[in-house]
This record gives structure tokens, C-alpha cells and sequence, in this order.
């Protein structure tokens, strides 16, 4: 099996870094991750990845003084010198140009801490509370130019709970997250995700086993037993 080269973009602790890292280093595992680099030297992410032995580099956006070309640029040569076929962000919190989108099309996937289309942006779970939904969760998708914008590869939910905090609907969520990127991820690599219409069909994936409601629904009330 040839297993693609792949880069991960990070911007700070790497947690779902580490997840992808931890499915990768199963020799089966269709993605081969190459590189992790970070538009931050201080990210805590570089060192747990170069505590596994992968390369790292470092492409600090504040050194091109708001020009995000230029960024790119340097971005771009550091990828093609490892020779990466596929980019994976995991928290790199850099909105990307249309031109670099182009350029890494159907191979650029990114996870976000909401049900997409639902939350874009940052803040989700403090908006999600402030809603009042009663579901949240986090999405695989492809990246287009929009932001969070792009065809949904995976998403799982959570319930939200009444005494939820943010800090504890992002703890849940972030158990999601750790759990569908390296699928998600995976199911590219091998070739299996497929556009249509805009969608992404995901072959070979493994139906749905039960739907989550919240709340759930309360059943009638027994009948009252007869006195006589």
C-alpha cells in the first residue's frame, strides 16, 4: 500500500495532532505523516511531534508583516521541500488565500468545533450555549475558500447538557474530534472520498448505528391501576 505524504498545520497544543499522529504510526494507515508545521515557533504542538520523530518546521506569519501572499509563499516552499501531498490543519488558526486553497483543492481538510454549517468561526461552544441548541459537536471537512467552508467528510455530535459550561462542551467535543479526524483523514488518503454537487461521498464508510436526540422523549404515563 502507498501510504501519501502528508503535512499537519498547527498553531498551538496539537491536540488533534497528536490523534492523527497516534492513527499514523500504524504502518496500515493509508496517510504518512511527513511534517508538522506551525505559524507559531512557541506552539507546544512542534515539541509532542518532534517527541515522535516527525520533522517540524516553522513559518512565523508576523515575520511578513500582514502579507498573507508572501506567507503562503514561504508556507508552499517549506511543503514542497518535504514533498507532501496532503494537508491536514489541526488548530492553525490562519485564514487561507482562495489562490493556496486552489492550489491544495480536495487535498486540504480541516476539523471544526461545530456542526457545520452551523458556528462558523470562533467562540463555538460559548455561541452554541448561548443559542440554546441542544446538539453540538465537530466537523471534518474539505477547506474552499470560505471559512469553515468546504464538503462535510465527518461529523459526530454531543448532547448539551443544562449545567454545560464552556469548558465542558468543549471537553466533549474535543473527544469527538480525536475520534473522526484520523477516519476522516484516512478515508482521503486512500481515495475514497468522492465530490458530487458539492458533496462529499465517503466510500466504504460504515452506516450511521443510531440517531441522538436531546431530550429525549418523555413517554406517556402508565395508567393508574383500577381500585376494582
Amino acid at each position: 500500500m502507498t501510504r501519501r505524504p502528508t503535512a499537519v498545520l498547527i498553531s498551538g497544543r496539537g491536540s488533534n495532532m497528536a490523534a492523527l499522529l497516534a492513527a499514523a504510526a500504524d504502518p496500515s494507515y493509508p496517510a504518512r505523516i511527513d511534517l508538522v508545521l506551525s505559524n507559531r515557533p512557541d506552539a507546544a504542538g512542534l515539541r509532542l511531534a518532534e517527541a515522535a520523530g516527525i520533522a517540524t518546521a516553522v513559518v512565523d506569519h508576523r515575520a511578513f508583516r500582514g502579507d498573507r501572499t508572501a506567507f503562503e509563499a514561504a508556507l508552499t516552499e517549506r511543503l514542497d521541500a518535504a514533498g507532501v501531498e496532503i494537508l491536514a490543519l489541526a488548530g492553525f488558526l490562519r485564514v487561507l488565500t482562495a489562490g493556496f486553497v486552489a492550489r491544495w483543492l480536495d487535498r486540504l481538510v480541516n476539523i471544526h468545533p461545530s456542526l457545520l454549517p452551523a458556528f462558523p468561526g470562533l467562540d463555538t461552544h460559548a455561541r452554541a450555549l448561548a443559542a440554546g441548541v441542544k446538539l453540538h459537536g465537530c466537523t471534518v471537512h474539505l477547506v474552499r475558500e470560505g471559512v469553515d467552508d468546504g464538503p462535510i467528510l465527518a461529523q459526530a455530535a454531543v448532547a448539551v447538557q443544562d449545567d454545560d459550561t464552556e469548558a465542558s462542551l468543549a471537553a466533549r467535543v474535543l473527544a469527538e474530534e480525536h475520534r473522526i479526524y484520523p477516519p476522516a483523514l484516512a478515508a482521503l488518503a486512500a481515495g475514497r472520498v468522492r465530490i458530487a454537487g458539492g458533496r462529499a461521498i465517503v466510500m466504504g464508510a460504515q452506516p450511521p448505528q443510531a440517531a441522538l436526540a436531546n431530550p429525549l422523549p418523555v413517554s406517556a404515563a402508565p395508567p393508574t391501576p383500577s381500585d376494582t
